[in-house]
Parts: structure tokens; C-alpha cells; sequence
């Protein structure tokens, strides 16, 4: 081990959600590389835009020890790497490792002996020193424990959150050898201000962020069900979630929809690593086979709710609120809501997408989808709230009844409205 922290140089390789928050903090204290293969991105950067609103421009300017670019050549003078590049999955929702592979490649050209590489993409124990690690030591040339390190620091980036922030939210860490776990460890409490957890391997730590979205996404499964079942016995599912809340102990997760590059991606990781080494898991899986589902079961219950008013299905027009996977941020990544609007078209249904956070030519690309620019007063059939933008809060209940017919049927996702002003909750 040659490196110090007055000597580390970083490079974070990947500036999504994720990789700039991350950059910005390094580069307040380190000189400190931002390297991404979107060059438009790079040129946004360079000009003080975050398209992710996660990070302001003042905040960009503050890291005076940052720089941006999208040429791989720009890495050759770091000697400590931080990956953050996505961690998807596949359409037959097996682990798609190829952003990571390719990273780890891009890094084999640059690495050097003495140089650390850090990864944060979630994975599932064993992906970083069984994928990652052969890819550096193949392109590089170099041993690994002998001429290059590694070390596994999970993110824990919670998009449009402004209360809990990179430095605010304890790192776990970990290092391939034990004065790499304690050089590894020392980088992040140095910007860190939350704190660190020096994990007692790579697997450890790999392990420890995979199930952390996957116990929300059991708890918030079990939550559905419970919906569900609710549902059919004619019982407000709030009401019964506010009454067990009042006991100390009880956990308060909500129903609905579950998407984004987190919580509905992350438990197949662990499933796929689980079935490799001989074991079915049967919770995990059943949790994300419930919630998966939902869309369907939200577009079947606002059909049931129309036919019910004697509104006709067919061909009718429905205004929904709200694309991105989750509130108050432009994240368009295993949106949900687009299950909901391909159960609606298997009913000859027009959907309008109302979106303000979202970049239309992204969610054009993404998923086909052109987002109006604002409901037309008096025109649908249905109005589903489907994301908790404030703006949704703010534009209350007398104007999003006025978007819909004289008839129409208004169906709250998300429990922005008070209770019997939709006309349906999930």
C-alpha cells in the first residue's frame, strides 16, 4: 500500500444520481477527476447544470478540485477510482453487468501499481472480486492484492431527498486487504460527516446494500397484499395503516407502486446469486411478483370504478399524474407507472402523461411516452395521482376534479387527497 490521503488523487467513473453528489464531495478536498461517457452530460457539467437536480450550481462551483470529462485519457493521473455506473437488469430480470464490465475495463487501461479501485454499484456478494476485479487484471495486466487494490463502499443516494444528502447518510466501507479497509475507510470519514462502518469484507459489504432495498421491497409487497385484501373487504387502507401505526413497533410503509433503479431491481440481484449456489428463494421472489403486479391491479380497479359510474371504457381519455418512479425528481429509471398505461391501451384507453419534472425527450426515448405540457380543463373520463409531486399537492382538489368530464372517476395512488375526496385509493 503506497497510497496516502494527502497523496490520493480521485476519478468517479459514472456521474449519475449516484457519482455526482458523490464527485462534488471529493472534490472539495481532493483534486478529483468526474468521468462519465455522456458527453452531453460532461457539457452540462462544465457549464454548472446538473440535469438530476440533485446537486445545485453553487455546490458545483464550491468543489473547486473538480473537473469534468469524457475521455478516458483524463483518468490517467487518478490513483484512487470510485465506479458508480447503473446496475439494471435485463427483460428476463437477471443482473445486467455490462455498464460495470465496461467500466472495469476502461479502468484496466488506466490502473497502475500502487492504484485503488472502489466500487459502489449495488451487486450481489461475490460480483466485485468475481466480475469486476478479472476484468482489471486481464486488460491491465496487473495482480490483484499485489500491484492493485479494490475496495466495496455501497451507495446509499436517495434521489430528490434534500434532507438526507451524500455526507449525511453513514457509509459502509470495505477493502480487499486489511490496510486497504482502513485506507478505504479513512477516504470516506474524511467527507463523510455522517460517519462510516468498516464492513469486515467486500462480501460483506456487497450483501449488507443488496438487502437493504430488498427488505423495503418485502415489507412494502406485504404491504400491498394487505391492500388488496382490504380492498375486497370495502376497508380504507390508511384508516387501518394509521390505527396499527399508533403502536410503537409497527413499520409505516405504504402501498403502491414500486419501481425505480433501487428497491425493484436490487432483490433479482440477490435471487440470481441465491439460485446460482442452489437455493429458491421464496419470500424474495413472491414480494416481487406482488409488486410488479401492480399496475395491472391499479389499472383493474380504475376500470372496475368506471363501469361502475357507467362510464364507457372504450376509447376513453385519462389524464395521469405524475411518470418518474418517485416524487419530487426527474428519474424516469423502471418507472412503474408505465405498467399502469400499457394495461389502460389493452382497453383501446388514451393515457396524457402530466409531468413537470420530467425531460420529454427522455421519456420519449425511454419508453415512447410524450408528456402533455398541462391537463385540459373538463376533458377525462379518469384522473390518477400516481406521483407525490408538490405540485400535486399544491394544485388541490377542486382543480384536478375540473380536469376530469362531469363524470369521471378520480383514483389516488398516493394518499395526497384527504380521505373520500377521490374516488378511489389504493
Amino acid at each position: 500500500m503506497t497510497i496516502s490521503l494527502g497523496d490520493t488523487r480521485v476519478a468517479v467513473i459514472g456521474l449519475g444520481y449516484v457519482g455526482l453528489p458523490l464527485a462534488v464531495a471529493f472534490g472539495k478536498r481532493y483534486p478529483t477527476m468526474g468521468f462519465d461517457i455522456n458527453a452531453k452530460r460532461i457539457a452540462q457539467l462544465n457549464e454548472g447544470v446538473d440535469a438530476t437536480r440533485e446537486v445545485e450550481t453553487a455546490e458545483l462551483r464550491q468543489a473547486e478540485n473538480l473537473t469534468f470529462s469524457c475521455e478516458s485519457q483524463a483518468l490517467h493521473d487518478s490513483n484512487v477510482y470510485i465506479v458508480t455506473v447503473p446496475t439494471p437488469i435485463d427483460n428476463q430480470r437477471c443482473p445486467d453487468l455490462v455498464p460495470l464490465i465496461r467500466a472495469s475495463e476502461t479502468l484496466g487501461k488506466v490502473v497502475r501499481p500502487g492504484d485503488v479501485v472502489i466500487y459502489e454499484s449495488t451487486v450481489y456478494p461475490g460480483a466485485t472480486e468475481e466480475v469486476c476485479i478479472p476484468v482489471i487484471e486481464r486488460v491491465s495486466g496487473l495482480a490483484y492484492n499485489i500491484d492493485f487494490f479494490a475496495g466495496y463502499s455501497p451507495e446509499r443516494i436517495n434521489p430528490g431527498d434534500r434532507e438526507h444528502r451524500v455526507d449525511s447518510i453513514r457509509k459502509v466501507t470495505s477493502g480487499s486487504t486489511p490496510d486497504i479497509a482502513a485506507f478505504v475507510d479513512a477516504l470516506y470519514a474524511s467527507v463523510i460527516t455522517a460517519g462510516t462502518f468498516r464492513a469486515s469484507s467486500i462480501r460483506v459489504a456487497e450483501a449488507a446494500k443488496v438487502i437493504e432495498n430488498t427488505q423495503r421491497d418485502v415489507n412494502i409487497a406485504l404491504i400491498n397484499e394487505l391492500a388488496m385484501i382490504f380492498n375486497r373487504l370495502q376497508i380504507d387502507t390508511e384508516e387501518v395503516l394509521l390505527a396499527a401505526g399508533t403502536k410503537w413497533n409497527f413499520l409505516p410503509f405504504r402501498p403502491g407502486l414500486v419501481g425505480g433503479h433501487c428497491i425493484g431491481v436490487d432483490p433479482y440481484y440477490l435471487t440470481h446469486k441465491a439460485q446460482q449456489v442452489g437455493y429458491h428463494p421464496e419470500v424474495i421472489l413472491s414480494g416481487r411478483r406482488i409488486n410488479d403486479g401492480m399496475g395491472a391491479y391499479v389499472a383493474g380497479q380504475l376500470v372496475k370504478q368506471m363501469v361502475k359510474q357507467r362510464i364507457h371504457v372504450q376509447g376513453a381519455r385519462v389524464l395521469m399524474m405524475g411518470l418518474t418512479f418517485k416524487e419530487n425528481c426527474p428519474d424516469l429509471r423502471n418507472t412503474r407507472v408505465t405498467d399502469i398505461i400499457h394495461e389502460l391501451a389493452d382497453y383501446n384507453v388514451t393515457v396524457d402523461v402530466f409531468d413537470p419534472h420530467v425531460d420529454r425527450d427522455e421519456a420519449l426515448q425511454a419508453y415512447d411516452i410524450r408528456p402533455i405540457d398541462y391537463p385540459q380543463q373538463g376533458a377525462y373520463d379518469a384522473v390518477i395521482l400516481a406521483v407525490a409531486h408538490n405540485e400535486f399537492r399544491d394544485v388541490g382538489i377542486e382543480r384536478i376534479r375540473a380536469w376530469g368530464k362531469p363524470q369521471h372517476v378520480l383514483y389516488d395512488l398516493k394518499y395526497l387527497l384527504d380521505n373520500g375526496e377521490a374516488d378511489l385509493r389504493l
